[in-house]
């Protein structure tokens, strides 16, 4: 039996590793990364830490095994990012030198700790919440993930979040189909540059 529930904090090293193993475009990431815990760092833990209220878990009888996390006001949080979050792993990472082309996958990942990338302002103007969700092979495919966006959704809306988006991965053609038919629309210019190789989208709430 699936049960959701609010995160705690003793659930941040299994969050981490779900983050690796969904990290390459839905795939296991592992052996692209020497330091497993950079995809968390961006995508996952900062949510457990600042905003565990919006962080809720997916747990089976081997453990945790999905989540989803996110923000009511992604400007609020991409600031408080900058203040909390990102300076500690600054000092922990070196901020890669020379060609991208030639980074490996830490060294891009800690590049975009030293440079995070944000959100277009028109889809957060539009779209202020935002969210992130990933599950384990073992729960895909049960309806656990609808379920996890619903309760995510529920309580959204019940703080008065009028609108959310999330990015994908555009190889991950299993997010985007799932995206898609829970009622999350393909953002197109001019919210959204053409040269953007993220997968937008966006639901009014």
């Amino acid at each position: 039996m699936t049960v959701l529930r609010p995160v705690h904090a003793d659930d941040l090293e299994q969050i981490y590793r779900i983050s690796r193993v969904t990290g390459d475009a839905g795939r296991d990431a592992s052996e692209l990364h020497r330091d497993g815990k950079l995809i968390g760092h961006v995508y996952s833990a900062p949510y457990v830490s600042l905003c565990p209220e919006t962080a809720f878990v997916a747990e089976d009888s081997q453990g945790v095994a999905g989540y989803i996390v996110g923000a009511f006001d992604t400007a609020a949080f991409e600031e408080r990012l900058e203040r909390e979050w990102w300076p500690s792993l600054r000092k922990i990472y070196t901020n890669p030198q020379g060609d991208p082309s030639s980074w490996n996958a830490d060294e891009k990942y800690a590049a975009s700790i030293h440079h995070p990338s944000y959100v277009p302002a028109a889809i957060v103007e539009t779209f202020p919440a935002h969210i992130h969700m990933n599950l384990l092979p073992r729960l895909q495919g049960q309806g656990v993930g609808t379920a996890l966006l619903d309760r995510w959704l529920k309580n959204a809306r019940e703080a008065g979040v009028t609108a959310v988006h999330l990015g994908a991965s555009p190889d991950n053609h299993g997010a985007l189909r799932f995206w898609g038919s829970r009622g999350f629309v393909r953002l197109e210019p001019p919210l959204v540059d053409a040269s953007d190789p993220t997968a937008w989208f966006g639901q009014k709430l």
